[in-house]
């Protein structure tokens, strides 16, 4: 296969980023563009609940790349220009000004939009935290505030919920599940979780859905719960998951449905590829699909994706990783760490929050998780997981 004259990447992100730099790493020299609907140069997003909306950062520490290595990307970056259509036959990118932009290949890198309230668009002091710019704006009212009400009890709601507290906040977690991150890393860890976020003076509602937000003048005063309890809120987080950004593909002739649905090298269709949170793929080691929201996934994907672009044949096989920095519990999972899964503690010592934990399903270890013992956790993931072509299916 002949590379593409012109690559565009829709998606200036880190998984956008990451495949231009494997790109050229890998030896290419022909037309290369970013096209992001943001105006700002690549960031990380993991900092902007942490580190960037504690103020501890100033947001410009968040930027991926200084600008003496973007320049040696020689690649065209343009900024503030949201992709609004696809034509995959044509490598075709219309953008919101009506430009287009023609590519040889397109990398489809939009990553996710977050899920919002019914009517949380109405009230000030309420948000969501996806971008730069939402975790600047959160940080202006929590700095003024006295109250948080964070809706969502993942891993976003319970990184913005600690940071808060850390601040002097005073926390409220709601959720409709009945532990932190029970979906991510299932009900012992997430009542272990649970305990350290009451011991730092969260309170945690847990189990009951959203009703409605309450507002006076304008301005968001508490959420109400289905129970009939108003949480008091001076700002109120929004944290209930996130999509695939995949609304401007409808009629772009590809197949979309829990994200870009691609092969297992990133092909969404001739010429046309998906990498990092909006991609779907196919795992050959879990024999099904998967789509993978974490930072990790976004650079090592890339890298397949831009291998593939350039006509390697090498599909994407990882072993799943994210982690979650809360107070100072430092929370590391390899694999596929299932709800469903039995729980047991490998090493380590729960009472000091320093342990190792794997997850076994149908007597196969499908999961490693460490607890402030990153080291550990790494040695028990080469030693049981290995490869990907273990992991029983989730």
């Amino acid at each position: 296969m002949t590379s593409p004259g012109s690559v565009l990447i829709v998606g200036a992100s880190a998984a956008g980023l990451s495949t231009a730099e494997a790109l050229r790493r890998h030896g290419y020299r022909g037309r290369l563009t970013l096209l992001d609907a943001e105006p700002h140069l690549p960031y990380d997003r993991p900092p902007l609940s942490k580190q960037v909306l504690a103020g501890a950062w100033e947001p410009d520490r968040a930027r991926l790349r200084g600008q003496p290595q973007l320049d040696a990307l020689d690649a065209a970056f343009v900024l503030g220009e949201a992709a609004v259509a696809l034509d995959a036959a044509e490598c075709a990118v219309t953008t919101a000004s009506g430009r287009v932009l023609r590519a040889d290949a397109v990398v489809i890198a939009t990553g996710l939009s977050p899920c919002r309230l019914p009517g949380q668009d109405g009230p000030a002091g309420v948000h969501v935290l996806r971008s730069l710019d939402d975790a600047l704006a959160l940080r202006r009212d929590l700095t003024a505030a006295e109250r948080l009400v964070v809706v969502g009890e993942g891993v976003l709601g319970a990184e913005i919920a600690a940071t808060a507290r850390t601040m002097g906040l005073d926390v409220t977690l709601a959720g409709m599940g009945h532990t932190l991150l029970g979906d991510q890393l299932g009900e012992v860890i997430g009542a272990m979780l649970g305990r350290l976020h009451a011991e730092r003076g969260v309170r945690l509602r847990l189990g009951a859905a959203v009703d409605g937000l309450a507002e006076t003048g304008g301005r968001v005063t508490g959420v109400r719960l289905a129970t009939g309890e108003l949480l008091p809120a001076d700002t109120v987080a929004v944290a209930i998951g996130s999509r695939p950004a995949t609304g401007w593909l409808e009629g772009s002739g590809l197949t979309v449905g829990d994200g870009v649905e691609c092969d297992a090298h990133g092909r969404a269709a001739e010429g046309v590829y998906a990498v990092g949170d909006v991609a779907s793929f196919e795992h050959e080691g879990l024999g099904r699909r998967l789509r993978l929201e974490n930072r990790t996934n976004a650079t090592e994907q890339a890298q397949t994706v831009a291998a593939a672009v350039l006509g390697a044949d090498r599909p994407y096989t990882p072993i799943p990783y994210f982690w979650t920095d809360q107070y100072d519990a430092k929370i590391q999972a390899h694999g596929v760490p299932s709800p469903a899964a039995e729980v047991t503690i490998a090493e380590g010592d729960v009472a000091q929050r320093r342990f190792t934990a794997l997850y076994r399903q149908d007597g196969r270890v499908t999961g490693v998780l460490g607890w402030n013992m990153p080291k550990q956790a790494r040695l028990l993931r080469q030693q049981l997981l290995g490869t990907a072509a273990p992991l029983a299916p989730a």
